[in-house]
């Protein structure tokens, strides 16, 4: 880790936000917008893991999306490796595009059911004319396969023939048949059984190893994050409460809403005694979030400062970011 600190950062993500439109009160001109992701910066290393945790409806998928510009961000900069992404264009985008590509969630929605697997996992190379013929894309394809545990001989099936385990194999060797420097997971063992999540979470850490690639990994099991993850950043209401080395986050959580979420994780009895913090309230609205911090609403630890100053994302320590006005003083 120490290592990759001092590298050059692979991606540099500046003020990031993403709004999208929301319907007004009848009646009434006044624009909305729901705020999903908003002010988001972080800096990701070469062949580092970020591990990006929050509830459902935090951003973190929008952030994901929005850093490859699946959906194009409102405002904020993303630099890959120094290059300004957010201004690509043209072949210039389509060359960068093919270093950074994303896993999705649901394995049986991302792939085309009308496309035998050998097709699904060789269209990338064929978008960005790696091969000059049909048989050496046909052989870069059957390697992919044999790397991620596919047998070469369903290069002809389609994906209704799989389980979900091996839908997702697919899905990731479609994402690592060009090569790419950082592969955003999105909830990439979300949907699939326990046994084999960790036959899934295995291989990545095999395939970054032995590429040398790069991870966002987007997830709400911190169990998950724990075992993949180099740092970890911590989201609620589209903003970054927390980043930090993982050993630092999960063994010195600073912020209430990290202190909340690590006392969620389920333990032995025997581990029992640990006090679990209950959130009051819901989830605010991203179209409406509260004033001065956003988690005051739903905080143990709120006073009259919250609610009218939003605290600034700040050092506390060794690179241990936090955004709460009493960071360092509120550890249980």
């Amino acid at each position: 880790m120490s290592e990759q600190m001092n590298e050059t950062p692979l991606l540099e993500v500046r003020h990031l936000r993403k709004l999208f439109p929301a319907k007004s009160a009848f009646g009434t001109r006044e624009k909305k917008f729901i705020k999903a992701v908003d002010d988001v910066s972080f800096t990701l290393n070469p062949r580092e893991t970020l591990g990006v945790v929050g509830e459902s409806g935090c951003g973190k998928s929008t952030m994901g999306r929005s850093v490859l510009r699946l959906i194009e961000p409102t405002d904020g900069e993303i630099l890959y490796k120094g290059q300004d992404f957010k201004k690509a264009s043209g072949q210039e985008l389509r060359r960068m595009r093919a270093e950074m590509q994303i896993i999705f969630q649901d394995p049986y929605a991302s792939l085309n059911p009308r496309m035998t697997i050998g097709e699904i996992i060789a269209e990338p190379l064929n978008i960005q004319k790696r091969y000059g013929s049909k048989e050496e894309t046909r052989e870069h394809v059957l390697k992919v396969m044999e790397v991620v545990g596919l047998n070469p001989k369903y290069y002809n099936r389609y994906p209704h023939e799989f389980s979900g385990g091996q839908r997702q194999r697919i899905g990731i060797a479609r994402s690592i048949v060009l090569g790419p420097s950082l592969v955003v997971c999105d909830e990439p063992v979300s949907a699939l059984d326990v046994s084999i999540q960790s036959q899934v979470l295995n291989l990545l850490r095999h395939l970054q190893e032995s590429m040398g690639m790069a991870y966002i990994f987007i997830s709400h099991n911190l169990s998950v994050i724990r075992h993949i993850s180099d740092r970890v950043m911590v989201m609620y209401l589209g903003h970054v409460v927390e980043l930090a080395d993982k050993k630092q986050l999960y063994e010195n959580p600073s912020h209430p809403y990290t202190q909340a979420l690590l006392s969620a994780i389920p333990l032995p009895e025997r581990h029992s005694t640990r006090k679990k913090i209950l959130l009051k309230g819901d989830l605010p609205s991203p179209a409406d979030p509260p004033s001065g911090c956003i988690f005051h609403t739903r905080c143990f630890m709120a006073q009259e400062i919250c609610s009218v100053e939003k605290p600034e994302l700040k050092d506390i320590g060794g690179g241990h970011m936090c955004a709460c006005h009493f960071c360092g003083g509120c550890n249980q």
